[in-house]
């Protein structure tokens, strides 16, 4: 090992030619070995790290190692100097190292076998390229935007790669700046984001429209999907989006997760001007979504049997349904529409059944809310008066959501959580045991779902008691006995 250390130290030696066999075996050494030669590995390639002058390397070693950690790593050594010493190095090294990473990221994500072989690779250099972005556009980059839309009409790959840069340096900027950047700085790249949207729009637009390249259009509904929190309104409501997202791509599998994201995003804004757009983005995906999963399919069932894929698209089901309709229930009750708020309704009872509690938890909150605010409205009425069903919204609320409400109660009963004073479990040996926890996810769990409960009760007390009797009287009978519906 000492043999090792002596040589290593040439790595330190800048009079020297780069030894790159010498510095992918300390590499190798560092990933592979064990004990004392890890131990002296790391810490030459520290110290190389640490070296002021260790970026002027990294060209050398990506040309010349055919080792992707080795490469790893002098990408680790650019991306520190530029995170640490960037305002200090001559305004000619900056360019020479912008030109150097533009250029690396050209030549890896022209081709497309070689973007996929080496996608961690082109990873990391998007991030270094996005460090470089936060310090140099707009001031002395200026025409970035303008750059990268015009070099993603040359090559689709290179179109895909350019697309998950700006969904990097769109993160950087709107979700991840705060405490990174002064405020002043990160709102300067916001306005300028905003201010040069319209190429990036143009460019996700034609892509959408025109492209045939499935991981192409994947990639622009990820990046477009991150842009949707923070770009003009104008852009989602006056154009031609939202149908292109729910007829061109909502009921293609490989898009419709992504696909549905966006719409949730979408459906979480709350703006008084675009009353139609909402109502139409509510129709639209309702209707679309009849065909791809018929309301009287058992979604319980269908979620235990699906594919990964198919499970979040349940989940990004429920998110879409509960983000939609808290936000906008209210102007969908107003325009009359009782049929398709039923419907929306009634998926999401069908969702609430799946035996997955972060699905679950989705679904709880919004009936807690929805609860809670019938309960609010009106909070000293006894009993909602058994009139006949209504097929509109012009009568009572409370009696228009009263047959959700019985299913809600029925999924309350059946999935009650746990509380901690009466955590009862079976042991290895078919005890009935009980067993104490501290605060866990059951236990709050379980004061959400009591808190929603005690409103479904305040609603209408005769309905869930009579739901509680039928529930006990078939645990009675053995049509539905076990400890666990017992214990619930």
């Amino acid at each position: 090992m000492a043999t090792l250390s002596e040589e290593a130290a040439r790595l330190l030696d800048f009079n020297q030619k780069l030894d790159i066999n010498l510095l992918d075996n300390i590499v190798g050494a560092m990933y592979s070995g064990i004990g004392e030669q890890q131990r002296v590995a790391q810490e030459i390639l520290t110290t190389l790290k640490e070296h002021p002058d260790a970026w002027t390397r990294v060209d050398t070693i990506l040309e010349f190692s055919s080792n992707q950690q080795t490469k790893y790593y002098a990408l680790q050594i650019l991306e520190q100097v530029i995170k640490t010493r960037w305002k200090v190095l001559p305004r000619n090294q900056c360019e020479g190292i912008k030109k150097y990473i533009v250029a690396l990221i050209i030549k890896t994500s022209s081709d497309p076998e070689t973007m996929e072989r080496e996608k961690t690779y082109l990873n990391k250099l998007n991030m270094i390229l996005v460090q470089v972005l936060k310090r140099e556009w707009p001031k002395n980059w200026e025409s970035f935007i303008t750059d990268i839309v015009g070099a993603s009409k040359t090559n689709e790959s290179l179109c895909q790669n350019n697309m998950a840069i700006l969904k990097l340096l769109s993160e950087e900027v709107f979700d991840f700046s705060s405490g990174q950047i002064t405020q002043t700085k990160a709102k300067h790249l916001k306005d300028t984001m905003c201010s040069e949207f319209s190429q990036i729009f143009q460019l996700c637009q034609f892509v959408l429209d025109k492209s045939q390249n499935a991981p192409l259009v994947a990639t622009t509904l990820e990046t477009l999907l991150r842009f949707l929190n923070w770009i003009p309104l104008g852009y989602i409501f006056e154009t031609e989006l939202i149908s292109t997202l729910i007829f061109k791509f909502l009921n293609v599998p490989m898009f419709r997760n992504v696909t549905l994201k966006c719409l949730t995003e979408i459906a979480g804004v709350t703006v008084p001007n675009y009353d139609a757009m909402f109502i139409s983005l509510f129709t639209q995906t309702m209707t679309q979504l009849e065909q791809m999963l018929p309301v009287q399919t058992n979604i319980r069932e269908a979620y235990a049997r699906g594919q990964d894929a198919e499970q979040n698209f349940i989940q990004n089901l429920a998110m879409f349904l509960c983000t939609y309709l808290k936000e906008h229930g209210s102007l969908v009750e107003k325009k009359g529409m009782a049929d398709m708020l039923l419907l929306a309704l009634q998926y999401l009872v069908l969702i609430s059944e799946v035996e997955e509690v972060e699905i679950f938890k989705i679904c709880l909150e919004y009936w807690n809310g929805l609860a809670a605010e019938l309960y609010r409205e009106n909070p000293y009425t006894n009993q909602t008066p058994n009139f006949p069903k209504y097929t509109s919204i012009s009568g009572p609320r409370r009696q228009f959501y009263a047959p959700v409400l019985t299913k809600v109660r029925y999924i309350m009963i059946c999935r009650m959580a746990k509380p901690e004073e009466v955590l009862v479990v079976e042991n290895e040996n078919g005890e009935v045991v009980r067993e104490f926890m501290k605060d866990t996810d059951a236990i709050n769990l379980y004061k959400n779902m009591r808190e929603t409960f005690v409103y479904l009760t305040h609603l209408d007390y005769e309905d869930t008691e009579r739901v509680m009797t039928e529930k006990l009287q078939n645990q009675v009978n053995g049509t539905e006995w076990s400890w666990k519906n017992l214990n619930t």
